[in-house]
């Protein structure tokens, strides 16, 4: 077996995208890809960010943390101090952030152990591993004969033990 190595990750020369479905699947990734990092950024350094994006055809698409309004005011006069409302308005914009990725990390976390647990189970189907109870052999006729028997030797010795009990209360009694 050769050692091939493949070429990896590879920086590759920044060109116009020509074919339009290429083009618009290109775009989507990417501008997920920017509001990822845009959040993120919003998240870690506690920041404000504004964006607006025009897709191939035109579409406007925007991110915006916490307004719209605190963006373009900052942006407009970096000196400018937010008026009460807008600090409210966006303070609660932040605090909603904040719950929204609280909430998001610990569907993460449920997520991730339903995926460790239906491996596992996978894992176990796959192996052929069997439960206690799917491991137990089903007797055979003879086998069932002999317990039954075996039951009702037990049975009428219970019940000669019973009678022998009551019978010697009775005339302990009497």
């Amino acid at each position: 077996m050769e050692n091939k190595k493949g070429k990896g990750r590879r920086k590759l020369p920044l060109k116009k995208i020509e074919k339009r479905d290429d083009l618009y699947a290109s775009f989507s990734k990417r501008r997920s890809g920017l509001y990822k990092k845009a959040s993120e950024l919003v998240r870690e350094c506690d920041v404000d960010v504004g964006m607006i994006i025009f897709s191939p055809t035109g579409k406007p698409y925007s991110f915006f943390h916490p307004t719209v309004d605190a963006i373009v005011s900052c942006f407009q006069n970096p000196d400018l101090q937010l008026s009460i409302s807008a600090q409210l308005v966006a303070a609660h914009a932040r605090h909603r952030v904040n719950e929204l990725n609280s909430r998001l990390e610990e569907l993460d976390t449920i997520k991730k152990d339903a995926v460790f647990q239906k491996n596992m189970y996978d894992e176990v189907m796959e192996t052929g591993q069997k439960s206690r109870w799917e491991s137990v052999e089903e007797p055979s006729a003879e086998e069932l004969t002999k317990f039954e028997d075996w039951l009702n030797t037990v049975g009428s010795d219970l019940q000669n033990r019973l009678n022998q009990l009551e019978s010697g209360a009775s005339s302990s009694s009497g």
